[in-house]
Protein backbone atom coordinates (compact mmCIF):
# COMPACT_ATOMS: atom_id res chain seq x y z
CA UNK A 1 0.00 0.00 0.00
CA UNK A 2 1.46 3.23 -0.89
CA UNK A 3 1.59 6.55 1.29
CA UNK A 4 -0.78 8.30 -0.99
CA UNK A 5 -3.35 5.52 -0.62
CA UNK A 6 -3.19 4.78 2.94
CA UNK A 7 -6.03 5.56 5.62
CA UNK A 8 -4.71 8.67 7.80
CA UNK A 9 -5.26 8.40 11.27
CA UNK A 10 -6.14 11.24 13.47
CA UNK A 11 -3.82 11.72 16.66
CA UNK A 12 -6.91 11.94 18.17
CA UNK A 13 -8.81 8.83 19.40
CA UNK A 14 -12.23 8.81 17.85
CA UNK A 15 -15.09 10.28 20.36
CA UNK A 16 -16.86 8.21 22.65
CA UNK A 17 -20.50 8.51 22.37
CA UNK A 18 -21.17 7.21 25.88
CA UNK A 19 -18.51 9.53 27.37
CA UNK A 20 -20.08 12.32 25.34
CA UNK A 21 -23.19 12.05 26.94
CA UNK A 22 -21.92 11.65 30.04
CA UNK A 23 -19.74 14.65 30.04
CA UNK A 24 -23.27 16.41 28.76
CA UNK A 25 -25.10 15.27 31.97
CA UNK A 26 -22.13 16.46 34.24
CA UNK A 27 -22.58 19.71 32.63
CA UNK A 28 -26.06 20.07 32.82
CA UNK A 29 -25.49 18.47 36.94
CA UNK A 30 -23.25 21.70 37.25
CA UNK A 31 -25.56 24.14 35.91
CA UNK A 32 -28.90 23.07 37.51
CA UNK A 33 -27.65 24.85 40.65
CA UNK A 34 -28.29 28.00 39.23
CA UNK A 35 -30.89 27.27 36.33
CA UNK A 36 -33.81 26.06 39.14
CA UNK A 37 -34.32 29.43 40.87
CA UNK A 38 -34.15 30.95 37.29
CA UNK A 39 -37.00 28.83 36.25
CA UNK A 40 -39.09 29.27 39.59
CA UNK A 41 -38.41 32.95 40.27
CA UNK A 42 -38.18 34.03 36.79
CA UNK A 43 -39.45 32.19 34.19
CA UNK A 44 -42.35 30.44 35.78
CA UNK A 45 -44.00 33.72 36.94
CA UNK A 46 -43.69 35.32 33.75
CA UNK A 47 -45.35 32.48 32.18
CA UNK A 48 -48.23 32.59 34.70
CA UNK A 49 -48.29 36.36 34.05
CA UNK A 50 -48.41 35.82 30.44
CA UNK A 51 -51.50 33.47 31.26
CA UNK A 52 -53.20 35.91 33.01
CA UNK A 53 -53.44 38.59 30.61
CA UNK A 54 -56.13 36.37 28.92
CA UNK A 55 -58.05 35.78 31.16
CA UNK A 56 -60.38 38.58 33.75
CA UNK A 57 -58.89 37.38 37.05
CA UNK A 58 -59.80 39.74 40.10
CA UNK A 59 -59.14 40.41 43.24
CA UNK A 60 -61.97 39.31 45.64
CA UNK A 61 -64.21 37.57 43.09
CA UNK A 62 -66.42 34.67 43.93
CA UNK A 63 -66.79 33.07 40.69
CA UNK A 64 -63.63 31.33 38.59
CA UNK A 65 -61.94 33.27 36.34
CA UNK A 66 -62.61 33.20 32.75
CA UNK A 67 -60.41 33.18 29.30
CA UNK A 68 -61.35 36.23 27.55
CA UNK A 69 -58.98 35.87 24.64
CA UNK A 70 -57.46 39.29 23.29
CA UNK A 71 -60.05 41.72 24.89
CA UNK A 72 -57.58 42.71 27.40
CA UNK A 73 -55.78 43.69 24.64
CA UNK A 74 -58.41 45.68 22.89
CA UNK A 75 -59.19 47.79 26.12
CA UNK A 76 -55.11 48.07 26.36
CA UNK A 77 -55.04 49.54 22.84
CA UNK A 78 -58.11 51.85 23.61
CA UNK A 79 -56.92 52.94 27.20
CA UNK A 80 -55.87 57.00 26.62
CA UNK A 81 -54.53 56.86 30.78
CA UNK A 82 -51.86 54.03 29.97
CA UNK A 83 -50.63 55.24 26.43
CA UNK A 84 -50.21 58.85 28.58
CA UNK A 85 -47.95 56.51 31.04
CA UNK A 86 -46.11 55.08 28.13
CA UNK A 87 -45.25 58.24 26.58
CA UNK A 88 -44.58 59.38 29.98
CA UNK A 89 -42.01 56.56 30.30
CA UNK A 90 -40.74 57.43 27.12
CA UNK A 91 -39.79 60.59 28.21
CA UNK A 92 -38.38 59.50 31.68
CA UNK A 93 -36.15 56.83 30.06
CA UNK A 94 -34.38 59.31 27.60
CA UNK A 95 -34.70 62.04 30.02
CA UNK A 96 -32.88 60.19 32.88
CA UNK A 97 -30.72 58.25 30.29
CA UNK A 98 -28.79 60.88 27.88
CA UNK A 99 -27.73 63.20 31.24
CA UNK A 100 -26.79 60.38 32.78
CA UNK A 101 -24.44 58.94 29.76
CA UNK A 102 -23.06 62.71 29.59
CA UNK A 103 -22.31 63.10 33.43
CA UNK A 104 -21.05 59.85 33.96
CA UNK A 105 -18.59 59.80 31.06
CA UNK A 106 -17.51 63.44 31.57
CA UNK A 107 -16.91 61.67 35.59
CA UNK A 108 -14.96 58.77 34.09
CA UNK A 109 -12.58 60.73 32.16
CA UNK A 110 -11.95 62.83 35.20
CA UNK A 111 -11.66 59.48 36.90
CA UNK A 112 -9.12 57.87 34.61
CA UNK A 113 -6.96 61.39 35.27
CA UNK A 114 -3.63 60.59 37.30
CA UNK A 115 -4.84 62.75 40.39
CA UNK A 116 -4.31 62.70 44.28
CA UNK A 117 -6.51 60.90 46.46
CA UNK A 118 -8.25 59.17 42.78
CA UNK A 119 -9.06 56.32 44.56
CA UNK A 120 -10.87 58.04 47.60
CA UNK A 121 -13.24 59.75 44.47
CA UNK A 122 -14.09 56.29 42.90
CA UNK A 123 -14.94 55.25 46.07
CA UNK A 124 -17.45 58.47 46.92
CA UNK A 125 -18.63 58.01 43.28
CA UNK A 126 -19.85 54.54 44.10
CA UNK A 127 -22.09 55.35 46.92
CA UNK A 128 -25.19 55.97 45.24
CA UNK A 129 -24.88 53.04 43.40
CA UNK A 130 -24.68 51.13 46.31
CA UNK A 131 -27.68 52.69 48.29
CA UNK A 132 -31.79 50.99 47.90
CA UNK A 133 -33.83 52.73 45.67
CA UNK A 134 -36.22 53.00 48.42
CA UNK A 135 -33.39 55.02 50.55
CA UNK A 136 -32.50 56.91 47.81
CA UNK A 137 -36.51 58.23 47.48
CA UNK A 138 -36.79 58.52 50.95
CA UNK A 139 -33.71 61.03 50.55
CA UNK A 140 -34.09 63.06 47.93
CA UNK A 141 -38.02 63.39 49.42
CA UNK A 142 -36.06 65.45 52.73
CA UNK A 143 -33.98 67.25 49.77
CA UNK A 144 -37.39 68.19 48.19
CA UNK A 145 -39.02 68.99 51.42
CA UNK A 146 -40.94 72.11 51.17
CA UNK A 147 -40.23 73.78 54.28
CA UNK A 148 -36.95 72.33 55.69
CA UNK A 149 -35.73 70.86 52.25
CA UNK A 150 -32.16 71.38 51.48
CA UNK A 151 -33.07 73.05 48.04
CA UNK A 152 -35.18 75.70 49.13
CA UNK A 153 -32.84 76.34 52.19
CA UNK A 154 -30.49 76.82 49.49
CA UNK A 155 -32.67 78.32 47.55
CA UNK A 156 -33.61 81.13 50.07
CA UNK A 157 -30.07 81.87 51.41
CA UNK A 158 -28.81 82.79 47.70
CA UNK A 159 -31.99 85.19 47.85
CA UNK A 160 -33.06 83.22 44.41
CA UNK A 161 -37.15 82.68 43.39
CA UNK A 162 -38.79 79.58 44.40
CA UNK A 163 -37.79 79.33 47.42
CA UNK A 164 -40.96 80.35 49.12
CA UNK A 165 -41.86 76.71 50.42
CA UNK A 166 -42.43 75.23 46.81
CA UNK A 167 -43.41 71.71 47.09
CA UNK A 168 -40.95 70.39 43.95
CA UNK A 169 -42.31 66.48 43.65
CA UNK A 170 -46.14 68.06 44.11
CA UNK A 171 -45.80 70.94 41.75
CA UNK A 172 -47.63 70.08 37.94
CA UNK A 173 -44.63 71.65 36.41
CA UNK A 174 -41.99 70.46 38.42
CA UNK A 175 -42.26 67.01 39.97
CA UNK A 176 -41.36 65.38 36.68
CA UNK A 177 -37.93 67.15 36.31
CA UNK A 178 -37.67 66.91 40.10
CA UNK A 179 -37.60 62.85 39.48
CA UNK A 180 -35.71 62.53 36.54
CA UNK A 181 -32.68 64.87 38.12
CA UNK A 182 -32.72 61.62 41.37
CA UNK A 183 -33.00 59.13 38.23
CA UNK A 184 -29.64 60.88 37.08
CA UNK A 185 -28.05 60.70 40.75
CA UNK A 186 -29.36 57.41 41.46
CA UNK A 187 -27.97 55.41 38.11
CA UNK A 188 -25.02 57.67 36.92
CA UNK A 189 -22.55 55.67 39.48
CA UNK A 190 -23.48 52.49 37.32
CA UNK A 191 -22.32 54.07 34.46
CA UNK A 192 -19.77 55.69 35.19
CA UNK A 193 -17.84 52.07 36.66
CA UNK A 194 -18.56 50.86 33.60
CA UNK A 195 -17.35 53.70 31.56
CA UNK A 196 -14.10 53.93 33.50
CA UNK A 197 -13.58 50.62 32.69
CA UNK A 198 -13.57 50.87 29.41
CA UNK A 199 -11.30 53.29 29.53
CA UNK A 200 -8.70 51.62 31.34
CA UNK A 201 -8.66 49.08 28.44
CA UNK A 202 -7.56 51.75 25.75
CA UNK A 203 -3.66 51.53 25.27
CA UNK A 204 -1.76 53.81 26.26
CA UNK A 205 0.32 53.78 23.29
CA UNK A 206 -2.40 55.38 20.93
CA UNK A 207 -2.16 57.94 23.26
CA UNK A 208 1.14 58.78 22.97
CA UNK A 209 1.45 58.00 19.18
CA UNK A 210 -2.09 60.80 19.05
CA UNK A 211 0.01 63.34 21.06
CA UNK A 212 3.22 62.81 19.00
CA UNK A 213 0.92 63.47 15.48
CA UNK A 214 0.06 66.53 17.55
CA UNK A 215 -3.41 65.68 18.53
CA UNK A 216 -4.92 67.88 21.23
CA UNK A 217 -7.62 66.42 24.32
CA UNK A 218 -10.34 66.96 21.83
CA UNK A 219 -8.85 65.29 18.93
CA UNK A 220 -7.21 62.61 20.68
CA UNK A 221 -10.78 61.75 22.44
CA UNK A 222 -12.36 61.35 18.90
CA UNK A 223 -9.55 59.57 17.32
CA UNK A 224 -8.59 57.73 19.92
CA UNK A 225 -10.51 56.99 22.93
CA UNK A 226 -13.91 57.08 21.64
CA UNK A 227 -13.41 54.44 19.19
CA UNK A 228 -12.61 52.38 21.61
CA UNK A 229 -15.16 53.09 24.20
CA UNK A 230 -18.19 53.29 21.84
CA UNK A 231 -18.95 49.60 21.86
CA UNK A 232 -19.00 49.79 25.44
CA UNK A 233 -20.95 53.12 25.31
CA UNK A 234 -23.72 51.70 23.00
CA UNK A 235 -24.40 48.70 25.15
CA UNK A 236 -24.65 50.31 28.99
CA UNK A 237 -26.79 53.30 27.07
CA UNK A 238 -29.40 50.74 25.66
CA UNK A 239 -29.05 48.43 29.03
CA UNK A 240 -29.89 51.84 30.93
CA UNK A 241 -33.10 53.01 28.86
CA UNK A 242 -34.41 49.40 29.08
CA UNK A 243 -33.75 49.61 32.95
CA UNK A 244 -35.12 53.14 32.97
CA UNK A 245 -37.93 52.41 31.09
CA UNK A 246 -38.63 49.90 33.54
CA UNK A 247 -38.35 51.78 36.52
CA UNK A 248 -40.98 51.41 39.60
CA UNK A 249 -39.21 51.83 43.01
CA UNK A 250 -37.77 54.92 42.87
CA UNK A 251 -40.56 57.01 41.42
CA UNK A 252 -43.14 54.87 43.99
CA UNK A 253 -41.20 56.66 46.93
CA UNK A 254 -41.08 60.21 45.48
CA UNK A 255 -44.48 60.58 44.46
CA UNK A 256 -46.46 57.50 43.76
CA UNK A 257 -47.76 58.53 40.16
CA UNK A 258 -48.64 61.86 41.08
CA UNK A 259 -49.28 64.75 41.04
CA UNK A 260 -52.40 64.01 38.60
CA UNK A 261 -50.89 61.38 36.83
CA UNK A 262 -47.79 63.30 35.93
CA UNK A 263 -45.19 60.82 36.94
CA UNK A 264 -46.90 57.87 36.23
CA UNK A 265 -44.78 55.00 34.79
CA UNK A 266 -45.90 52.20 33.40
CA UNK A 267 -44.80 50.00 36.24
CA UNK A 268 -46.67 51.99 38.49
CA UNK A 269 -50.43 51.98 36.45
CA UNK A 270 -49.89 48.98 35.92
CA UNK A 271 -49.02 48.49 39.55
CA UNK A 272 -51.98 50.13 40.41
CA UNK A 273 -54.59 48.34 38.44
CA UNK A 274 -52.99 45.01 40.04
CA UNK A 275 -53.25 46.05 43.61
CA UNK A 276 -55.44 49.37 44.34
CA UNK A 277 -58.38 48.26 41.76
CA UNK A 278 -57.69 44.22 41.91
CA UNK A 279 -57.82 44.29 38.17
CA UNK A 280 -54.87 41.24 37.41
CA UNK A 281 -55.95 40.22 34.44
CA UNK A 282 -55.82 43.60 33.23
CA UNK A 283 -52.45 44.33 35.15
CA UNK A 284 -51.05 41.21 33.23
CA UNK A 285 -51.78 42.28 30.06
CA UNK A 286 -50.09 45.75 30.21
CA UNK A 287 -46.89 43.57 32.38
CA UNK A 288 -47.25 41.79 29.15
CA UNK A 289 -47.00 44.68 26.43
CA UNK A 290 -43.91 45.62 28.45
CA UNK A 291 -42.28 42.99 28.14
CA UNK A 292 -42.92 42.58 24.70
CA UNK A 293 -41.65 46.18 24.07
CA UNK A 294 -38.41 45.81 25.92
CA UNK A 295 -37.93 42.52 23.91
CA UNK A 296 -37.91 44.31 21.22
CA UNK A 297 -35.69 46.94 22.41
CA UNK A 298 -33.17 43.94 23.48
CA UNK A 299 -33.72 42.08 20.13
CA UNK A 300 -32.77 45.23 18.19
CA UNK A 301 -29.75 45.61 20.87
CA UNK A 302 -28.75 42.24 20.14
CA UNK A 303 -28.75 42.33 16.47
CA UNK A 304 -26.54 45.70 16.30
CA UNK A 305 -23.86 44.52 18.39
CA UNK A 306 -23.93 41.14 16.16
CA UNK A 307 -23.74 43.14 13.30
CA UNK A 308 -20.37 45.08 14.95
CA UNK A 309 -18.90 41.99 15.80
CA UNK A 310 -19.60 40.51 12.11
CA UNK A 311 -18.04 43.95 10.36
CA UNK A 312 -14.82 43.34 12.79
Amino acid sequence: MSLATAPRRSGKPAADPAARTRRDHGAWFLVLPALIPILLLSVGPLLYGAGLAFTDAQSGRTRATRFVGLLNFSDLFHDTLFWDSFRIGLGWAFGVTVPQFLLALGLALLLHLPLRLRWLARALAIIPWAMPEVVVGIMWRLVYHPDAGILNETLRGLGLPGADGRDWLSGLATALPAVVVVGIWAGMPQTTVTLLAGLQHVPRELHEAAAMDGAGAWRGFRAVTWPALRPIALSVTALNFIWNLNSFALVFVLTDGGPGGRTRLPMLFAYEEAFRYGQFGYAATMGLALVAVISVLLAFHLAGRLKGADDR
